[in-house]
């Protein structure tokens, strides 16, 4: 997991590659964090407890829009940021890759056609002026 920081330590952006896991699960993102993903690798005949979730009241007052891409096909160059919107660090996505805004800032590239990206928010989705500002 490649994980990119402010110049104070704060975990901005992070890059997980296809081939870094082995392990039957792992935990993605940290588990304070809005957005969480963890990577499956499953055998044949695994199943789980049937379950569904349930609503319960958040215990925070404060909330962000975070954002992750996880390319299926194809080629993406992610462009991160800082919180002041200052470029970072640039990293290329292949197939199987998955990057990860918790904070800061974010572009991307479309290195070939046809490229295919799921793309995950946090939501509820409330509209552009209360989601984001443009660097």
């Amino acid at each position: 997991m490649k994980e990119i920081r402010s110049e104070d330590g704060k975990l901005l952006h992070m890059v997980h590659r296809i081939e870094d896991s082995k392990e039957q699960r792992k935990d993605l993102v940290p588990e304070d964090q809005y957005i969480q993903c963890s990577f499956l690798n499953m055998k044949e005949g695994t199943t789980f407890r049937p379950h569904q979730h349930i609503w319960k009241q958040p215990i925070f007052n404060k909330v962000i829009a975070q954002e992750s891409w996880i390319v299926v096909k194809g080629s993406v160059l992610c462009h991160f940021y800082d919180t002041e919107g200052n470029l970072l660090e640039e990293v290329q996505l292949n197939a199987g890759d998955a990057s990860f805004t918790l904070e800061g800032g974010h572009n991307y590239t479309i290195l070939e056609d046809n490229t295919l990206v799921y793309e995950y928010k946090t939501g509820p989705y409330e509209g552009q002026s209360r989601d984001k500002v443009f660097l």
